[in-house]
């Protein structure tokens, strides 16, 4: 078997000119997920509709900062916990320690790994699926939702709020 990626095997290579071969990223597993990202939310939205949920005409501003706060906190939570480490190891490789309670990992492998441990190591990059899962979810289980999104609202303000004590507390003793 080939150790070469899929973009360098392909005839008429379409990203030629875009980076050198041995620094570019895996833009055929980025345009891979990009389809799957798209193609699961349009269903979602297809499925919502065709069962008579729709669209509202407008989004409620708490629901907005629910799911926004929920998202950073979960997003952070997946990508960078320590707790959650089993789950990225797969497709990560440890760099050292992060910010309270976190790890710095990078992506490893090639390809489709390496898209997926780009992900699990972003908490940008996870915002958008996760903000994505939210967003559905007030259309199909709303009370569900906005009580998990709550949990993870309220983990992330209290996390701040360890964090901003911390740096009171260091303030007055230093």
């Amino acid at each position: 078997m080939s150790e070469r990626t899929l973009e360098e095997q392909l005839p008429g290579d379409p990203f030629e000119g875009y980076a050198p071969a041995e620094e570019r990223p895996p833009l055929l597993s980025y345009l891979a997920t990009m389809g799957i990202f798209n193609g699961v939310f349009a269903a979602a939205l297809l499925v919502a509709k065709r069962s008579g949920r729709e669209l509202p005409e407008r989004v409620e501003l708490t629901d907005v900062a629910l799911i926004g706060v929920a998202s950073h906190k979960l997003s952070r939570l997946v990508s960078k916990e320590k707790v959650t480490a089993p789950l990225r190891a797969p497709f990560t490789e440890l760099e050292g320690r992060g910010g309270p309670a976190e790890l710095e990992e990078r992506s490893r492998g090639e390809g489709p790994r390496k898209v997926v441990g780009e992900l699990l190591t972003c908490p940008f990059c996870l915002s958008l699926w996760i903000v994505a899962g939210f967003s559905l979810g007030l259309l199909f289980v709303p009370r569900l939702t906005r009580f998990l999104a709550a949990v993870f609202s309220a983990m992330g303000i209290a996390d701040f709020l360890q964090v901003a004590y911390k740096a009171a507390e260091d303030r007055a003793l230093g």
